[in-house]
């Protein structure tokens, strides 16, 4: 039996834990649900009697390295606790990694889940060849993170990477974070049901108004389907979608020269609908990505790979899926923080 880790991934709606060798193997995985009406120290205790509960099984033939869990929210590096979490209602100040090493008598390393699933795809996803990365999870907000020579870049006091909250219109729609125009307010799940709404007030959206009738849960799937089938309004949505996106990804690039940028989270699946006016939008804003474009910059990793030697910028769908911040957590007790 080989080394292994524990990876914990901390949702809103599920508890997910596996034990993952040390060569990318994941040997179990458990799924619990998260009930965070019963506060921290019910759902540590969950936690930690499943970490015990595979530490056990798989230490006998190899050794346990420690447990990586990400979650969302700010996070205190030093004291190992969430300084702030919209999604975990009463564990702001809690003392995470000191109960929890104290429950399993282990190594445990608490990080944002954005660090971890960069870490993810760094380690086993589309970023494995690539020293120096940065990555974008679009989902109701965006997270993001930078990977600096196979470690997570913390900045200052580990709020690096917080590229949701970069204003790309100064007037823009407020934000939750007291701020008006940011990324994620333009360029998430939520932002395109907004757009939607939007389209669907002014009477002429016909069949974004029929869906969201019809859906008490009208998403941004419903309306990436909408695109696919052709509806013009719904495309249009996503072609600002990728606008706002690609001026983001602009000053990545330029602030950053990084040679890779992973696209991840539940709305990159939409990617054959934004991803044409991103590219498009990041030419005209990049110097930068305009000289060091992939020859064939169709987005995807076997497509914009460097040609002739020279170093190329490239941006390209994750690969990992939902795994990603899982795998990232079982891999940062392994190589550090």
């Amino acid at each position: 039996m080989p080394d292994f880790s524990i990876g914990v991934d901390l949702g809103g709606t599920n508890l997910r834990i596996a034990a993952v060798s040390t060569d990318g193997q994941v040997l179990e995985r458990v799924t619990l649900g998260t009930n965070l009406a019963s506060g921290p120290d019910h759902l540590i205790g969950d936690m930690c009697g499943a970490i015990l509960g595979l530490s056990a099984k798989y230490r006998s033939g190899g050794s346990f390295l420690g447990v990586g869990a990400g979650i969302p929210g700010i996070i205190d590096m030093e004291s190992g606790t969430v300084r702030k979490s919209a999604n975990l209602p009463g564990w702001s100040g809690y003392p995470v990694r000191e109960e929890i090493e104290r429950r399993i008598k282990s190594q445990f390393i608490l990080e944002n889940d954005g660090n971890m699933a960069a870490l993810g795809e760094k380690w086993l996803g589309a970023a494995r060849n690539v020293p120096s990365m940065a990555m974008l999870t679009l989902g109701t907000g965006i997270g993001g993170a930078i990977v600096l020579d196979g470690k997570v870049w913390h900045g200052m006091n580990g709020m690096a990477g917080e590229f949701g909250h970069v204003p790309i219109e100064p007037e823009g729609v407020p934000c939750g974070c007291g701020s008006h125009g940011c990324a994620e307010r333009y360029a998430s799940a939520t932002a395109i049901v907004r757009m939607a709404r939007e389209a669907i007030a002014t009477g002429a959206a016909t069949a974004l108004a029929k869906a969201a009738n019809s859906d008490a849960e009208f998403s941004a799937l419903a309306i990436f389907n909408l695109a696919m089938q052709g509806d013009e309004d719904a495309r249009q949505i996503f072609r600002r979608f990728g606008k706002a996106l690609g001026f983001l990804l602009a000053g990545m690039v330029n602030g950053l020269n990084l040679e890779m940028y992973v696209i991840g989270g539940g709305v990159s699946s939409a990617w054959e609908a934004f991803a044409p006016s991103m590219f498009s939008e990041l030419r005209e804003r990049s110097l930068i990505y305009l000289a060091t474009e992939p020859e064939a910059a169709s987005g995807t990793g076997k497509d914009a790979v460097p040609v002739g030697g020279r170093r190329k910028t490239i941006v390209t769908r994750a690969l990992l899926g939902t795994d990603a911040g899982l795998l990232g957590a079982a891999r940062i007790p392994v190589v550090g923080l």
